[in-house]
């Protein structure tokens, strides 16, 4: 039986026994003076029963899901002749993989030595006997809690405290998975960083203006060590973002301040959700749209003009990112400014302040916290795009601050450095961890700024 059936079936248990431990708090109910004299609300009696049957027989099954594959192969890797057992651990894992892609009909088995279909046939039937015992021992377990949970019912049961620490624990639970996943990410990047350091200085990494790094086969090749002189990326990071913040800012600031203070109702109702509509729109039609239309367009006015610009510029790019990111300031800055109450604008007013004099003094001093954190959000979306500067910017790492020239970013670079078939003892792939970490403390040090600036203006203005 599939692992998500045995869940479904748990799952219907766990509604079963909320049901039965209601009902059964419902019927002592009776007996006495009503629900009042119960310590706890029926429904929680029937989610404590709900837990018992649902929560250890999850734990079961996930502990069996993640732990079945690996103990099977174990157990049929231990069964193959010596002579055919490799000693060096990769080998051994691409026979492990091999026996496992035999067993689930990846591999055909035309061919394959008799020792290897034997194998796969053990892995087969030890896979189906699992998952047998599996589905009984979860379901059983289940049945028990069903049992264990409604049998502790009772009027004096104290059935609310121990469902609310349930909850408790898995609020806190969640917490520490978001917090470990992001300490694990950060020591990984880490981590591989280091390694990259060992070859590369950081001096010459964070200081130098050369990025190539292509590196040869044999040392005796032309650019066999590579370059990795980060500077021109960081550069083109900057370009990017800030024409995209440039375009994105005042387009989004004020069609929150319009629609915020001067759109009514009806207009409102229709052009809020119109706006919004930017932010669905996937990167790579944005990019297509930037490539095919943008870029042309930019080109041709400046060759107008006698400028020369490249058919991928940083503007083509930064001008499309800036008016994808018009959503994310717009609606935030419009929800802020719409929480300002109305108190302070009425104030105003009554001091003989025009509407647009209590905008510009009253409403944006006091939303301006929450309008610096949603441009910090946008900083971080504009640094963080792939896809319309690899199609509307290029790839090409040039050391300049001019707009209408062709650049590249950090995440450009760490999606061409990661793509294919790699090997990660290498510099040149251990420099897409160096440069994601150096875009880790670049985003971390905008969060830091922007909490002070959020900190210091909420002081002044509550």
């Amino acid at each position: 039986m599939q692992a998500s059936n045995v869940f479904f079936l748990l799952m219907g248990l766990a509604t079963l026994g909320f049901y039965l431990g209601r009902g059964r708090s419902l019927a002592l109910a009776k007996d006495l003076r009503g629900i009042r004299d119960l310590h706890s609300l029926p429904n929680y009696y029937g989610y404590y029963t709900a837990l018992w049957c649902g929560l250890p027989a999850l734990l079961l099954l996930c502990i069996w899901v993640v732990a079945d594959g690996s103990v099977l192969t174990g157990v049929v890797m231990e069964s193959l002749p010596s002579a055919e057992l490799p000693s060096d651990s990769v080998e051994y894992t691409l026979l492990a993989n091999k026996i496992s892609n035999l067993s689930i009909g990846v591999l055909p088995s035309a061919g394959q030595p008799d020792f290897l279909l034997d194998a796969a046939q053990q892995l087969r039937y030890l896979t189906q006997l699992s998952s047998w015992i599996m589905a009984v021992a979860v379901l059983a377990l289940a049945m028990v809690g069903l049992i264990w949970g409604r049998a502790a019912v009772s009027a004096n049961f104290r059935a609310r405290q121990r469902v609310e620490k349930v909850v408790q624990y898995a609020l806190f639970a969640c917490a520490c998975l978001a917090i470990f996943t992001t300490l694990g990410i950060v020591l990984s990047v880490l981590f591989e960083s280091l390694q990259f350091f060992k070859s590369v200085p950081v001096a010459d990494f964070v200081l130098g203006l050369d990025w190539s790094p292509q590196t040869a086969i044999r040392a005796d090749q032309v650019g066999s060590s590579g370059s990795f002189g980060a500077v021109p990326l960081f550069a083109g990071t900057l370009l990017v973002s800030v024409v995209a913040m440039f375009i994105a800012v005042p387009i989004g600031l004020m069609s929150a301040i319009y629609l915020a203070e001067y759109a009514n109702r009806s207009v409102r109702a229709y052009a809020k959700p119109a706006l919004e509509i930017l932010a669905g729109i996937p990167t790579v039609v944005y990019g297509f749209f930037a490539a095919l239309t943008v870029a042309p367009y930019i080109r041709d006015v400046g060759e107008g003009w006698g400028l020369s610009v490249s058919s991928e510029s940083a503007l083509a790019a930064g001008a499309v990112m800036g008016v994808m990111i018009i959503p994310f300031i717009s609606s935030l800055a419009d929800d802020v400014i719409s929480a300002v109450p109305q108190a302070m604008r009425d104030g105003s007013l009554a001091m003989g302040a025009t509407h647009s004099e209590t905008i510009r003094r009253v409403v944006i001093p006091a939303a301006l916290p929450g309008i610096v954190a949603g441009i910090m959000l946008a900083v971080s979306r504009a640094i963080g795009e792939t896809m319309i500067v690899v199609m509307a910017s290029g790839m090409a790492a040039n050391l300049t601050f001019n707009p209408l020239d062709s650049v590249t970013t950090v995440t450009v670079q760490i999606v061409t450095l990661l793509t294919g078939d790699q090997e990660f003892d290498s510099p040149k792939t251990l420099a897409a961890f160096a440069l994601g970490l150096m875009l880790f403390i670049v985003t971390l040090i905008l969060n830091i700024v922007a909490l002070q600036v959020v900190k210091r203006f909420r002081e002044q203005y509550e």
